[in-house]
């Protein structure tokens, strides 16, 4: 069985099921019915993984723009 996306996701960055929905364009009631029956729709999914996809591009370009000062603290 695979794990429900919106509990992992809730697990893993400590939101509730209001913050979540807050942060995807969801309502609190929707997220948590998702999360319990595990129909999640074709909408939910789609906002869950840009979400998560936007998280991690972010995390990415922290670490890029700390390699590029490093870069430019080199090159002075």
């Amino acid at each position: 069985m695979n794990e429900n996306i919106i509990k992992k996701t809730c697990k893993e960055l400590g939101l509730t099921y209001k913050q979540l929905g807050e942060l995807v364009g969801f309502g609190e009631e929707a997220i948590s019915k998702a999360a319990r029956t595990g129909n999640i729709s074709t909408q939910m999914q789609k906002a869950l993984d840009l979400y998560l996809e936007n998280i991690n591009l972010k995390e990415k370009l922290k670490v890029l723009d700390t390699l590029s000062d490093i870069i430019k603290q080199l090159s002075k």
